[in-house]
């Protein structure tokens, strides 16, 4: 649990998010490219026939339009959070028919809810745009580009871009836990699979550093065992359900272990481990600390902990979103994930290894 002076001072940090513009150097002519799951899909699944979509009230009720967006979020996401914080332009789903000419140059967001690191995970939500689709479409988007600026330019547009990959807690929920005797439970024990995804973890990232991206923001998962959904089908008692807690754990260790000998083989600071579980584990033990009446309960939902189910039209919904950090049986509220965005930008290495994004921003506009 945090000590009361951190409890303090990070509750301030939160109070002046909300009032104030974070002072942090602008990106100039910087795009922007998102890679991963719901946590960040602002909108691809739309264009799909699936189940895992976020396009019906009461998602977005908090967004500037007031209507959903295909984000799974009362309003804004961390994506949106960071470009919000940078002063980026706000990057388009990749599928999106208004991506096209001058707005290619803002980059994109090709995330999909539902995908994990593993191919087999979200099988059940029948047509997600999985990892290597995501890079085939970055690929397409290079050509797209290069046939309007040319390959130099492209590739500095690449190269100078900030990515953000949100991947692996659907790999644990939506896989290993999704029943019983799954697949991958049969195959691996815990920590064999935690090491697993790991590895293969490894290899996606490989794959975005060949494609030319150099500054790389990579999210480990949060308190996997502590969201509603867990609660409701896990825990008798309240308490966060312990192997998944334990996953999250194993998870988040292998892959800042993993970023830091990535950064050895590529030889530079390319790939900055982004500690999720400890954001969210900050208001989670204390939620009193950061303004949150309950850290349990999601806003929208049915059922013990509003953690059954979906979100929807007939789902309880609660009148103060602010007093919320879960959304929904999974994701957090627009609130939370300001928070979030603000130990992204300033949090110490507890949080960004090895260094913060204001860091990362400010050697850059030096060097440029």
């Amino acid at each position: 649990m945090s000590s009361p002076a951190f409890s303090l001072t990070m509750l301030a940090a939160a109070v002046a998010v909300v009032a104030t513009t974070v002072a942090v150097p602008r990106a100039e002519a910087r795009a922007f490219f998102v890679f991963g799951d719901s946590l960040v899909d602002n909108g691809n699944n739309n264009y799909l026939v699936t189940t895992a979509r976020a396009d019906s009230p009461p998602y977005g009720i908090d967004y500037p339009t007031h209507r959903p967006t295909g984000r799974f979020s009362n309003g804004l996401n961390i994506a949106d959070l960071i470009g919000e914080n940078l002063g980026l332009e706000s990057t388009l789903p990749y599928l999106c028919p208004e991506l096209q000419g001058q707005r290619l140059l803002d980059g994109a967001n090709f995330a999909s809810a539902g995908v994990g690191i593993l191919n087999d995970t979200g099988f059940q939500f029948i047509n997600i745009i999985k990892i290597p689709r995501q890079f085939e479409m970055f690929q397409q988007y290079q050509e797209r580009v290069n046939e309007l600026i040319g390959a130099e330019e492209t590739k500095r547009v690449v190269s100078g871009g900030l990515v953000l990959i949100v991947l692996g807690g659907n790999d644990f929920v939506n896989n290993y836990f999704l029943v019983p005797f799954s697949a991958r439970r049969l195959q691996f024990s815990l920590p064999a699979f935690s090491q697993y995804i790991v590895s293969e973890y490894h290899k996606i990232l490989l794959t975005l550093h060949d494609l030319g991206a150099r500054t790389v923001l990579v999210t480990g998962t949060g308190p996997l065992g502590c969201v509603p959904a867990e609660l409701a089908v896990r825990s008798p008692n309240g308490l966060c359900a312990e192997e998944p807690q334990r996953g999250a754990q194993l998870f988040n260790s292998g892959l800042r272990t993993m970023i830091k000998g990535l950064n050895k083989e590529v030889g530079a600071d390319v790939f900055i481990y982004v500690n999720a579980l400890q954001m969210h584990n900050d208001f989670i033990n204390n939620p009193q600390a950061y303004g949150f009446a309950s850290t349990k309960v999601a806003c929208c939902g049915q059922g013990p902990y509003n953690g059954l189910g979906l979100c929807n039209p007939t789902s309880y919904l609660c009148p103060n979103r602010s007093a919320y950090a879960f959304w929904d049986p999974f994701h957090p509220t627009e609130r939370a994930n300001r928070y979030i965005v603000q130990q992204m930008l300033h949090g110490s290495r507890k949080y960004m290894h090895p260094m913060n994004l204001t860091t990362i921003m400010a050697m850059q506009h030096s060097t440029n």
